[in-house]
């Protein structure tokens, strides 16, 4: 009752000797010039407003926390404050990806520029309480007021 399995192994090597690589692997339909000038012209019409929209409301946000109007030395507005500099982050990887998916390589870097920003903003207020870096009288050892 079992198989020999040798035989039938012989039997589908002889078959795929047989078929072309051609016929085992299907070519794939290069795209026309037509649908290569409307995909352009889509992407063209469509990115510029879209991108530069994103990336400049990132900017302002990047911007706008050095006027900071609150302290940020403990309590509610340090948490404020960390929450926006995650938000410039965020806002600064949102408009990465718009301008790595519309080839804007100055938007790109800008945006890349945005995420270390909020970065480095957070790192200044967090590090010095978490013992990583030396605290001074901007930025004490505590989370809390007391």
């Amino acid at each position: 009752m079992s198989k020999d399995w040798e035989n039938e192994l012989k039997k589908i090597d002889r078959q795929l000797e047989s078929i072309s690589d051609e016929a085992l692997l299907p070519a794939k339909g290069a795209p026309t010039p037509a649908a290569k000038a409307v995909a352009v012209e889509k992407q063209a019409s469509t990115s510029t407003f879209g991108v530069m929209l994103r990336l400049v409301l990132a900017v302002a946000l990047g911007v706008g926390i050095v006027f900071w109007p609150y302290g940020t030395r403990c309590g509610l507005p340090l948490i404020g404050y960390l929450a926006s500099a995650g938000l410039i982050s965020l806002a600064g990887v949102w408009s990465a990806v718009w301008t790595w998916r519309h080839r804007s390589g100055r938007g790109h870097l800008l945006s890349l520029g945005l995420v270390v920003w909020g970065a480095v903003l957070a790192a200044n207020q967090v590090l010095p309480r978490i013992g990583y870096a030396r605290p001074t009288a901007d930025t004490p050892a505590v989370w809390l007021c007391e």
